[in-house]
């Protein structure tokens, strides 16, 4: 009889931030951020390749969108499939702002650091 694959997690890993998603104890996937002033701002999200096609980008950035309405932040999606993921779901539109290059400079110099 096989085993029930674990169900998959969500995590803050403020110490890095970013989300992580994590089945059986393995991080499989994550999404970046950086704190803007009350933007969170994402810039990158992944999923190992062995984990693909089983929705757990989509579970993944659906709980850290879900964690920032919660914080009372708003979101920047800077990365691709985050701003999909806004096109596709409109419960969270009202908490999006837009990519400005204003923004796209800032996360440029956060990143080098």
């Amino acid at each position: 009889m096989t085993q029930p694959a674990a169900a998959p997690t969500v995590r803050r890993v403020d110490a890095k931030q970013r989300y992580e998603i994590v089945v059986g104890g393995e991080t499989v996937g994550l999404t970046a951020y950086r704190d803007r002033d009350d933007q969170r701002v994402f810039y990158h999200t992944e999923i190992d390749d062995a984990f693909a096609g089983q929705g757990l980008a989509s579970l993944l950035v659906e709980q850290a969108l879900t964690d920032v309405r919660n914080s009372g932040k708003r979101v920047v999606p800077v990365c691709a499939y985050v701003a999909k993921f806004l096109e596709r779901h409109d419960e969270f539109a009202d908490m999006a702002d837009p990519v400005t290059p204003d923004v796209l400079r800032w996360l440029e110099t956060e990143l080098a650091h």
